[in-house]
C-alpha cells in the first residue's frame, strides 16, 4: 500500500522541479552559513519544523544540510499526532511513501520488530494521509538521501501520541538500539511556540515586545533540550504551557538517548558524560508579534551527535 503525498500542492509544491530547486537553494544557503557549528561526526538525529515549507523550509534546511547520506541506511521519522488522540505510538501500514521527488520504501523489517513488542498501534491510511508532521520532512529526506552512493535507504515513520513520562521512557528503551546503530538517522518533527488567540496561548510581558518574549520562552526550552534534561523539559512545559507541538517526540528522543547512556553506564569504561550532544543551529518565527491580536509560529532546528 502506498501513502500519497497528500499535502503536496498545498503545504509545499507538487511540481518536482520547483520543489527540488527550492530545497537545493535552502540546503546550499544553510551549508554556506558561517554560523553553523563544526561537525562532531555524522549527525545521528535532527529536530526540525513541519509547517508549510514556504514558512519553515529555510529553518529546516539547517538541520539537514550536514547530514551524510552515506552514513545512513534507515531514517526514523517521529512526528506528533495532530488529529487523532494516541497515548502510545503508531506505525504505518504502508510499504511506500510518495513524494513529488520520488517514492521512498518503508523498512518492513524494522516495522515488524517494533510491532512485535506489542506496544505500537497501526495508522490506517486515512490517519496517515491526514497527518502532516511526518510528510513535511519527506522532501528533505529524499533530497538529502538522493546523494547516497553506497546502497539504498528506507524510512520508518512513527506517529507519537501524548505519552506520559513513564511511556516516554518505555518507548525510549525500545528505540534505543535503533538510535545506537551507526546507520540510523532519527528525524524529530516539531514546531515551537504557537502564539496568538487562535492558538489560545497569549502570555507576554507588557514591558517586552511580544516576539522577544516568545523567543526567550522558546530558548529556555531549547536550552533544556541541549542539556538533555528531559525532566526539566517536562517541568518547563507544565509551568509555561508552551505550545510546542512536537514536545512528545522531542521528549522521546531525549529518553532514547538516556536509555543508551544508562546501558553504557554499566560498562567498565563508563563516563559521566553523555554519549550525545544536541546543538540548535537555527531559530525563526513566522512573523513578529507586536500587538495582542498578532499571531506567529516559531521554528527551530537542531542537530545531534553521538560520541
Amino acid at each position: 500500500m502506498k501513502r500519497s503525498a497528500s499535502h503536496a500542492g498545498t503545504w509545499y509544491s507538487k511540481d518536482s522541479k520547483t520543489l527540488s530547486d527550492m530545497l537545493d537553494k535552502w540546503l546550499y544557503e544553510a551549508a554556506m552559513d558561517g554560523t553553523r557549528p563544526k561537525s562532531e561526526g555524522p549527525i545521528r538525529a535532527v529536530i526540525a519544523p513541519h509547517a508549510g515549507l514556504s514558512y519553515s523550509g529555510k529553518t529546516a534546511a539547517f538541520a539537514y544540510a550536514g547530514v551524510d547520506p552515506d552514513a545512513v541506511s534507515r531514517v526514523f521519522v517521529l512526528g506528533p499526532s495532530h488529529h487523532v488522540y494516541l497515548d502510545g505510538c503508531a506505525l504505518s501500514r504502508c510499504s511506500v511513501y510518495e513524494t513529488p521527488l520520488g517514492d521512498m520504501n518503508v523498512d518492513a523489517a524494522s516495522v515488524a520488530l517494533l510491532k512485535a513488542t506489542g506496544l505500537f498501534g497501526d495508522m490506517d491510511l486515512a490517519v496517515d494521509e491526514e497527518e502532516h508532521s511526518i510528510e513535511l520532512h519527506l522532501p528533505f529526506i529524499h533530497k538529502v538521501m538522493a546523494r547516497k552512493t553506497n546502497g539504498p535507504f528506507q524510512i520508518v515513520p512513527i506517529l507519537v501520541g501524548s505519552l506520559s513520562p513513564a511511556k516516554q521512557a518505555l518507548y525510549g528503551r525500545i528505540l534505543a538500539p535503533y538510535l545506537a546503530a551507526s546507520d540510523s538517522l532519527f528525524v524529530v518533527s516539531s514546531d515551537f511556540c504557537h502564539w496568538g488567540s487562535r492558538f489560545r496561548y497569549t502570555p507576554h510581558d507588557p514591558q517586552t515586545p511580544i516576539f522577544k518574549h516568545i523567543e526567550a520562552l522558546d530558548r529556555t526550552g531549547m536550552d533544556l533540550i541541549e542539556n538533555l534534561d528531559v525532566g526539566g523539559f517536562t517541568k518547563y512545559l507544565q509551568t509555561t504551557g508552551n505550545t510546542i507541538c512536537g514536545r512528545h517526540p522531542i521528549s522521546l528522543l531525549l529518553q532514547t538517548m538516556a536509555a543508551i547512556d544508562m546501558r553504557k553506564s554499566s560498562e567498565i569504561l563508563a563516563s559521566d558524560r553523555s554519549s550525545f550532544s544536541i546543538q540548535f543551529v537555527r531559530y525563526a518565527q513566522s512573523g513578529q508579534c507586536l500587538i495582542p491580536t498578532d499571531s506567529s509560529v516559531s521554528y527551530a532546528s537542531a542537530i545531534c551527535f553521538m560520541h
